[in-house]
C-alpha cells in the first residue's frame, strides 16, 4: 500500500515538473529537484502537451460559438497556446535559426543562440511556424476536428523529446539540455508510446503512422545539422524539434481531417 502511495507521489510529481517544464504555469515545487529528477519527468511532456492542445481546442471552440470564423479562431487559439508555453518553444526555434544559420563557426553559432535578439533568419521560421499551424487550423474548421488536431500535434511533438535528449548528446557542458540529462529508457519508451497513442486516436493507425515518419524524418535532419554544426543538442534545438514536430502533425492533421472528415 505505502509503495503504490509513493509511485503515486512520484507520478504526480512528475505531471508537475513535466507541466511547469513547458508552460508558464507554476506547478512544481519550489525546492530544488534532485538529479536526474528532470530527465526522468520526460515521459509527461506528451501528457503536459495535451494539456495545451486542450486549452488551445477550448479557446477555438468558444470562438466558433460566439460567430467568429475559423481563421480568427485559429489564431486566437495559437495565441492561446503562445501564451500558455511562455513561447518557450517558438524562441528555441527562432534561436536555432538565427544560430545555425547565421553564425559560420560552433562557436559563433552558440554566441547568436544564447543571443536575446533575433535575426533575419528567427524572423524568418517564427512567420513561417505561425503561418502554417494557423493555415492547417483554419483549414480543418470543425471545432471537434480541430481539437483532436491540437492535441495530437501538442502530444506527439512532445513525446520525441525524451528521445532525442537522450540519442543526440548536449552541445554544452552547462545550460538546460546539460543539466537535465539523458532521460532513462523508460521515460524514452513512455513518452513514445502516450505520443503514439494520441497519434493514432486523433488520425486514425495509417495516417498516424504517416505522422510518426515525418517526426522521425524531421528529428532525424535537426539531430545531425545539430551535431554537425554545434556538436549536439541544446535547449533551443529542442524547442525548434516540438515546433517543427507540431506543424508538421497539424498539417497532416489539416491533410486528413478538413472539413471534420
Amino acid at each position: 500500500m505505502i509503495a503504490r502511495v509513493d509511485i503515486l507521489k512520484d507520478l504526480i510529481a512528475d505531471l508537475r515538473i513535466a507541466a511547469s517544464f513547458v508552460t508558464i504555469v507554476p506547478m512544481a515545487s519550489s525546492k530544488p529537484a534532485g538529479e536526474g529528477v528532470l530527465a526522468r519527468a520526460t515521459w509527461a511532456l506528451p501528457v503536459a502537451g495535451l494539456l495545451v492542445g486542450l486549452a488551445g481546442a477550448f479557446v477555438y471552440k468558444v470562438a466558433i460559438r460566439v460567430g467568429l470564423a475559423p481563421d480568427l479562431a485559429a489564431l486566437l487559439s495559437l495565441a492561446t497556446t503562445t501564451l500558455i508555453t511562455g513561447a518557450l518553444h517558438e524562441d528555441g526555434l527562432a534561436d536555432t535559426a538565427d544560430g545555425l544559420g547565421g553564425g559560420r563557426t560552433r562557436e559563433r553559432k552558440l554566441e547568436i543562440m544564447r543571443d536575446s535578439r533575433i535575426g533575419s533568419y528567427g524572423v524568418c521560421a517564427l512567420i513561417l511556424s505561425f503561418g502554417l499551424r494557423w493555415s492547417a487550423l483554419a483549414a480543418i474548421a470543425s471545432p471537434w476536428a480541430v481539437m483532436l488536431a491540437l492535441c495530437a500535434a501538442h502530444a506527439a511533438a512532445r513525446a520525441g523529446v525524451p528521445a532525442f535528449m537522450s540519442l543526440v548528446p548536449p552541445a554544452r557542458r552547462d545550460g538546460l539540455a546539460a543539466g537535465a540529462g539523458a532521460p532513462p529508457g523508460r521515460s524514452v519508451a513512455i513518452a513514445f508510446a502516450i505520443g503514439t497513442l494520441m497519434l493514432a486516436l486523433a488520425l486514425g493507425p495509417a495516417k498516424a503512422l504517416v505522422g510518426l515518419v515525418l517526426l522521425s524524418l524531421a528529428g532525424l535532419i535537426l539531430a545531425r545539422s545539430a551535431i554537425r554544426q554545434i556538436g549536439g543538442q541544446t535547449g533551443d534545438i529542442l524547442g525548434a524539434f516540438e515546433q517543427t514536430g507540431e506543424i508538421l502533425i497539424l498539417l497532416v492533421a489539416a491533410a486528413f481531417l478538413h472539413g471534420g472528415g
